[in-house]
């Protein structure tokens, strides 16, 4: 079955890529990054899917960024001070504008905390910022916050990765044409075609080498592939599928450069249906999928498994044990037992139940949904797979229209907030990613205090217990964590692909000439 879409569809890439390469004349100075889809909001406030994140990296600065060891570092924020746990005290950068040349001060960087919560832009990242009271600036590089109660996520959510600095007044129509102090520059988007920007010669960090970037936008797997191969484009994180790695690591013109990768891939359920609400069902499933079976196969062993979203190395990270009640391994029979118990008989045909999964249309995330379905059908469950393309499908899984999807967590699940973001009752949409609707009084007791304790060991064993919970309730399961891949053209070089699969080695790479 696989071989006979994967012909059909590498025969719509090749007239795609055939057409798309006469009508686009190759620009030496012009690095080419393929993406899969448009960015949803180019408004770091608001952006909230992978491209977004990835993009608004490259065109805005967070107070503070994080290192390879997740330890906070400066960014436009030189330095900062936490008299008390109800007190943060930023110091900005002096000299820093944004790409207007209007010089960057802590008016914007109040302004930008203040737009999301006031309504001025709605944003599930509002709540992020709960816990600040209210906002001071005593002079232009100083930013105080006050806050109602302590809150330990807040410097995570004042990096580069969670929210860029936009300008004073910058309402809703802001991200048509955005304005920061990255590294580079907005020129021009068009909605499923390309986003362009240029080189930031004023850059606070330092002016990249690469003049000119055009972010292409093609969703098909093996069209990118092509494009690759023919040198119509430069670069390519982590979306092409894992097939295709061995046939560009043979292009003489192409280089594969590998990491271990924070990126996981996961599968939700809708808490609110009828029947996955009941955990016994959730857990089921679990069991019957082989997640070791699909890295291997849909991975090519690209991947490891994921119980955690946090990363392994991570100081809050927390691993089952075999024997733990939490444990989860490849166990159909015991999946079937569970269905038993919650009253999901087979039926004459072997059927217990139909229920349905939403993906995008990218072929990786189809085949990931035709084995789900291939394993879920062992323990008699009908998967029906809806696939549309990514903004229509984005849309329905921000508004809960699913019963079950599939996406990836990218670089926010670097930090514990992740947990409260993704999975705490006051965190569902639109205050947040817990698009699943689920809700546990015990995991929002354990978040609340992890989020305001100032002891280490309280919040690691919170956490521990916060993930302990997560695995056993299973309100999302998942799959796997994925090494960092980027492919790129020999043309250009200093590339060093990050854990969280991000774009920000564009900023430091070099092209070759």
């Amino acid at each position: 079955m696989f071989r006979r879409v994967g012909t059909a569809l590498a025969v719509g890439a090749l007239m795609y890529a055939l057409t798309s390469c006469r009508n686009s004349a190759p620009d030496r100075e012009t690095v080419v990054v393929l993406i899969e889809n448009s960015p949803t909001s180019l408004d770091p406030r608001i952006g909230t899917d992978a491209v977004s994140e990835h993009l608004d990296e490259l065109l805005f600065d967070g107070l503070v960024a994080v290192d390879a060891n997740f330890a906070f570092k400066p960014a436009l924020a030189e330095r900062w001070a936490q008299p008390d746990e109800l007190t943060y005290i930023f110091h900005l950068r002096a000299g820093v504008r944004f790409h207007d040349g209007r010089a960057l001060t802590a008016r914007d960087v109040a302004w930008t905390i203040t737009s999301m919560r006031d309504g001025t832009v709605i944003t599930p990242k509002a709540n992020a910022y709960d816990a600040i009271a209210r906002i001071e600036t005593p002079n232009e590089l100083t930013v105080v916050f006050h806050l109602s109660h302590a809150d330990n996520s807040l410097l995570e959510n004042l990096t580069t990765s969670a929210l860029g600095i936009v300008p004073y007044g910058s309402g809703k129509e802001f991200a048509q044409h955005p304005i920061g102090s990255g590294a580079f520059k907005f020129v021009s988007a068009a909605i499923d075609q390309q986003v362009v920007m240029e080189t930031n010669p004023d850059s606070w960090s330092g002016a990249p080498k690469l003049h000119r970037l055009r972010f292409a936008v093609v969703p098909d797997a093996n069209t990118r592939t092509l494009e690759l191969e023919k040198g119509t484009a430069d670069i390519s994180v982590n979306p092409t599928t894992m097939d295709t790695l061995p046939v560009l690591a043979s292009k003489p013109n192409l280089v594969i450069e590998e990491a271990p990768g924070t990126v996981v891939q996961y599968l939700s359920f809708n808490t609110r249906d009828a029947i996955l609400k009941d955990a016994r069902v959730r857990r089921a499933i679990g069991y019957a999928v082989d997640r070791q079976l699909m890295i291997q196969t849909l991975q090519r062993g690209h991947a490891r498994t994921a119980e955690s979203l946090l990363p392994l190395t991570h100081w809050a990270y927390w691993q089952s044990e075999p024997g733990d009640a939490a444990h989860l391994d490849y166990d159909p029979e015991r999946a079937e037992k569970l269905l038993d118990e919650a009253g999901y008989k087979r039926g004459p045909d072997g059927v217990r139940f139909h229920t349905s999964i939403k993906t995008s249309t990218d072929e990786s995330a189809r085949l990931l949904a035709a084995v789900l379905q291939q394993q879920l059908a062992r323990i008699g469950i009908t998967l029906d797979i809806k696939s549309n393309e990514f903004a229509t499908f984005y849309s329905d899984v921000v508004h809960g229209a699913f019963s079950m999807y599939t996406l990836r967590w990218i670089g926010g699940n670097e930090q514990p907030s992740i947990f409260s973001y993704a999975f705490a009752s006051w965190r569902q949409p639109p205050k947040g990613g817990n698009r699943g609707h689920y809700s546990n009084a015990k995991l929002d007791a354990l978040l609340r205090e992890a989020e305001q304790s100032s002891n280490q060991a309280v919040r690691k064993r919170d956490y521990a217990e916060v993930q302990r919970l997560l695995l056993e309730e299973m309100p999302a399961l998942n799959l796997w964590a994925q090494n960092a891949i980027v492919v790129h053209s020999k043309r250009i070089s200093a590339v060093k692909p990050s854990a969280s699969g991000s774009m920000a080695f564009l900023k430091t790479a070099t092209l070759v000439q």
